[in-house]
C-alpha cells in the first residue's frame, strides 16, 4: 500500500520530512484549516490508506491518520475504536470467532472484538468495511479493499507524500482510551512518542499534531515530545474518562470556561471541541446563538479544530437538512458558512473537498 513513488520521487528536495526543521509549524497551516477526519471517508471506508490518499488527493491541508489503537504485541494501529467488529471483516472469520467478548470500555459495556485481543500479523489478515453502510452505501463498494495500517506505516506514507508532492504532509493522530489501555499495560504515549522520534516528527514545527480526549494523555505527551497538542473536548456535561478514573470532578462545561482554558493552555496549543460547543442546537436540533468559546479559547492563545461536518443529512443541523433521505447531502454549504463566521481556526470533515469549496467561498467573500 506505501507505494514505491517516494524512492523514485524523492529527489524533489522542496519539502522537508524533518518535522524537527522542516515546517513553519501548525500556525502557518491555512485557516480555516481543513482536516480530512480519518482521510476521505465520506467517500472510503475511515481509516485506510485509501482514505487518507484520497483526502490528500482532494486538497485536505490536514489528514486525520490515525486514531491510535495497540495490538496485544505492542504495536498502533488505525482504527476508530479498539472494538473492530464494525469497521472490519473479523467477523467473517471463523479462526477468530472465539475472539468477540464483552469488556467494559470507559464505563460502557462493549461487545465485539478488540485490537488487544489480536497480534499485528493476525490483525493483516483482516480488511477494513464501511462503518456507516446505512448512510454511505456507496462506501461499501470498497469494502475488503484495503488492510488496517499501523501508525509506523503512516509515519513512512507521510515522508513518501512529502516527496511526492514537493510540500509538507501533515497529520493529526489520536490517542484512543489511553488509561483503559494504561491499564492494560499497554501505554499509547510512550509508544507514540518513540516513533516520532524515530522520524523525527517530535519537534515543535513537526508536521504531527497529536490529539486526546483525555487531557493527561497530553499532559504525559508534553512531557515526551514537543509536537502541537489539542484537547478534544466532547458534550459539556460529559468528563473526560482519566477524569472519572481520578475522581476529577470538572466537566467539559467547567473546561471551556476561561480558568479551565487557561489550564488547556499550560500543556497544550488548541481545544477540539464538538460543534455544539461553538454553536449550541435548540430541541428541534436548529442552530442557536454562538457560544464565547472561540473567543475565550483565542485569549488564552488556544486554537480551535471543531469537530465533525459531515455532508448527509443526519449529521447536519435540522435547518441545513434537504428532506429525510439518510444517505442524501444537505445544504452542507450553508452550514459551513455558519460556523466559519465564529472564528474557529479549522474544522475536522469526512468531506474534505466540500469543506475545501466553503472555504474558498468563505475566504472570497
Amino acid at each position: 500500500m506505501l507505494g514505491a513513488g517516494g524512492a523514485v520521487l524523492g529527489a524533489t528536495g522542496a519539502a522537508r520530512a524533518d518535522g524537527r526543521q522542516g515546517s513553519g509549524g501548525y500556525r502557518s497551516l491555512p485557516k480555516p484549516t481543513v482536516i480530512g477526519h480519518r482521510g476521505a471517508s465520506g467517500y472510503r471506508p475511515e481509516h485506510t490508506f485509501g482514505s487518507y490518499q484520497l483526502a490528500l488527493d482532494m486538497g485536505a491541508d490536514v489528514v486525520e491518520a490515525g486514531d491510535l489503537v495497540p495490538t496485544k504485541d505492542g504495536h498502533l494501529v488505525c482504527r476508530h475504536e479498539p472494538e473492530i467488529g464494525g469497521t472490519t471483516d473479523v467477523a467473517a472469520h471463523p479462526e477468530f470467532a472465539d475472539r468477540k467478548t464483552t469488556k467494559t470500555l470507559d464505563g460502557v459495556a462493549t461487545t465485539g472484538w478488540f485490537t488487544e485481543d489480536f497480534t499485528l500479523a493476525e490483525l493483516k489478515t483482516l480488511r477494513a468495511v464501511e462503518r456507516i453502510p446505512a448512510n454511505r452505501p456507496h462506501n461499501t463498494l470498497y469494502d475488503g479493499r484495503w488492510e488496517i495500517p499501523t501508525f509506523e506505516e503512516v509515519l513512512r506514507w507521510q515522508d513518501e507524500q512529502t516527496r511526492k508532492r514537493g510540500k509538507q504532509v501533515w497529520i493529526y493522530p489520536e490517542t484512543k482510551h489511553p488509561t483503559y489501555f494504561r491499564k492494560l499495560g499497554l501505554g499509547l504515549e510512550e509508544r507514540v512518542a518513540k516513533l516520532l522520534r524515530k522520524y523525527g516528527k517530535d519537534g515543535k514545527n513537526a508536521p504531527v499534531i497529536l490529539q486526546s480526549f483525555e487531557p493527561s494523555s497530553m499532559q504525559r505527551l508534553n512531557k515526551l515530545v514537543d509536537n502541537p497538542l489539542v484537547v478534544l473536548l466532547s458534550g459539556a456535561s460529559s468528563r473526560p474518562w482519566d477524569f472519572v478514573e481520578a475522581g476529577d470532578p470538572r466537566t467539559v462545561a467547567d473546561l471551556i470556561k476561561p480558568e479551565g482554558l487557561k489550564w488547556i493552555a499550560s500543556y497544550a496549543q488548541g481545544i477540539g471541541p464538538t460543534l455544539d460547543l461553538v454553536i449550541p442546537k435548540d430541541a428541534s436540533g436548529n442552530l442557536t446563538t454562538p457560544t464565547t468559546l472561540v473567543a475565550d479559547a483565542h485569549k488564552a492563545g488556544l486554537i480551535l479544530h471543531p469537530y465533525t461536518m459531515r455532508n448527509e443529512n443526519p449529521f447536519l443541523p435540522a435547518n441545513f437538512r434537504k428532506g429525510t433521505d439518510p444517505t442524501a447531502y444537505g445544504d452542507a454549504f450553508g452550514a459551513f458558512k455558519t460556523y466559519f463566521a465564529t472564528g474557529i481556526d479549522g474544522v475536522f470533515s469526512d468531506n474534505a473537498d466540500t469543506a475545501l469549496l466553503a472555504r474558498a467561498d468563505f475566504v472570497n467573500g
